[in-house]
């Protein structure tokens, strides 16, 4: 079992109560770590070193080409310990470990991406309409950063934040899910290898009801950025206004799957069923609300249940598993609520719908790849996001329809439709109101695209050059090279 302690100003540290905690994985709930179970002083500790850290530390100050360096070596020791990270992702969260290696590359890029970025920045001449000035708009980084980060992809989302923070010269106190930090610690370890100063990365592990709160609410954080549920997130806001920090916040969605038809079939009944499984569901952009025209409605759906009845479970190591379990007991119970909720609003369960029955399985947080039918738009299932292996249908008729069904939530992540209409595909990209839309694809994200949402599914942009404005302040600085006495007022 592994034993790992807090980061912080620099050096590895338990929590200031001894507090611990078990680390499960969700497979058979065996514990595979003991970590610091921290809290509010915790918190603050390391809040005071990324405080000094800013304000007197060389962090800030380095040329931006020496702090993209060090994120570049940073990106790429991710890589060297590629296998050991994908290995604790997968025992951490339960997916299988080819998805979790995919998440590794990913980051490693992330972290070279903004490296990258660091110092191509040099500022904005703008035109002064004064004689015989100048006037510059330039980006300073913002100070010190709260990042809370979720446990259905840990570094992944980790990286979002702390790559786009230290490119432009921010510090930052990390806190990851408490249920799944290991890779947060592996690359904390990685920072202070690849010479990251003292204080400029600080780690603290406790709940969201201490640690969070904390840095959502102290004075010294400047911007907190936070990726999780939208009841979580509407708390962070209330507290964030305590001193109006700034504020970056996915707060997940609910997202449409739209499916014409005039589709290429195939690819649609294949792409629906990759929007979904990956992760066991667990995705914040997870296409769970298919939307099916009426032309073609009966074929898809038995289409999708005759692949998803093929769905492998199993442990993430296994050769052949394409599904994991879902994150713990409490998630477990919430995914089932739902369906039940299902059944009694009228929706027919075509497959899944339960735990598997597979002896194999039964210490594991399993839940059955899920296929419901004859879903209305008004079903909870339908409108909230349950963050399961579920797919509900719904039946439409024409554009009109399905795109105002589809816009009407109160979330706005992401949705894709799809279609071989190059008008229709001007028209459906221009109508829905999400802040990614994909045509004849799903669940595609890479680093040079912004990410976030309408709606409630957050404030703010990841990813991107976007993602690194979000670290910034902007300063507009004016010189005037000729100043002349003005003489208004006493004479």
């Amino acid at each position: 079992m592994l034993r790992k302690q807090m980061y912080i100003n620099g050096e590895w540290v338990p929590a200031r109560s001894g507090a611990t905690v078990n680390i499960i994985n969700p497979f058979d709930q065996s514990v595979i770590a003991e970590v610091p179970e921290g809290g509010r002083e915790d918190a603050q500790v390391a809040i005071a070193a990324a405080r000094d850290a800013f304000d007197n530390g060389p962090w800030p100050h380095l040329p931006a080409a020496e702090r993209g360096e060090a994120v570049r070596r940073l990106a790429d020791l991710i890589a060297r310990d590629r296998e050991e990270l994908a290995r604790l992702e997968s025992l951490d969260t339960g997916k299988t470990v080819e998805e979790s290696r995919w998440d590794m590359d990913d980051i490693a890029g992330i972290f070279r991406y903004y490296a990258g970025l660091a110092d191509k920045d040099e500022g904005e001449v703008i035109a002064s309409p004064v004689p015989d000035t100048t006037s510059v708009v330039v980006r300073e980084p913002i100070g010190v950063c709260g990042q809370i980060s979720p446990w259905n992809y840990p570094l992944l989302q980790a990286a979002w934040k702390l790559a786009p923070a230290l490119a432009a010269g921010c510090t930052v106190i990390m806190k990851p899910s408490e249920i799944t930090p290991l890779t947060a610690v592996k690359c904390v370890e990685l920072c202070e290898e690849a010479g990251i100063p003292p204080g400029v990365v600080n780690l603290v592990l406790g709940p969201g009801s201490k640690v969070g709160a904390e840095l959502s609410e102290n004075l010294d954080v400047d911007l907190i950025s936070f990726t999780g549920g939208i009841v979580t997130g509407k708390r962070i806001i209330q507290a964030a206004s305590s001193n109006v920090k700034k504020m970056a916040l996915e707060l997940g969605g609910k997202n449409p799957n739209l499916v014409f038809d005039d589709c290429d079939f195939d690819l649609a009944v294949d792409y629906a069923l990759n929007g979904v499984f990956f992760h066991a569901g667990q995705i914040c952009s997870a296409g769970t609300r298919l939307m099916v025209q009426e032309g073609i409605h009966d074929r898809f759906v038995a289409a999708l249940k005759e692949r998803i009845d093929k769905i492998k479970l199993g442990n993430g190591f296994d050769e052949g598993t394409q599904m994991g379990p879902v994150i713990s007991k409490e998630h477990l119970e919430n995914v089932s609520n739902y369906v039940e909720i299902a059944r009694g609003e009228g929706a027919t369960v075509l497959c899944g719908g339960k735990r598997p029955d597979d002896p194999a399985l039964a210490d594991g947080f399993f839940y059955e790849p899920t296929l419901i039918a004859d879903c209305r738009h008004e079903m909870r299932i339908v409108q909230e996001e349950h963050f399961g292996p579920i797919i509900t249908v719904e039946k439409f008729s024409t554009e009109e329809e399905v795109v105002r069904l589809a816009n009407d939530t109160v979330y706005g992540l992401s949705a894709g439709f799809w279609t071989r209409d190059p008008d229709r595909i001007h028209r459906v990209s221009k109508a829905l109101r999400f802040g990614t839309v994909w045509v004849n694809d799903f669940n595609v994200y890479f680093v040079q695209a912004p990410w976030g949402g309408y709606k409630q599914s957050g404030l703010g942009r990841e990813l991107g050059k976007m993602g690194l404005e979000e670290y910034q302040e902007v300063k507009h600085i004016y010189q005037n090279h000729a100043t002349q006495e003005i003489g208004w007022f006493g004479k």
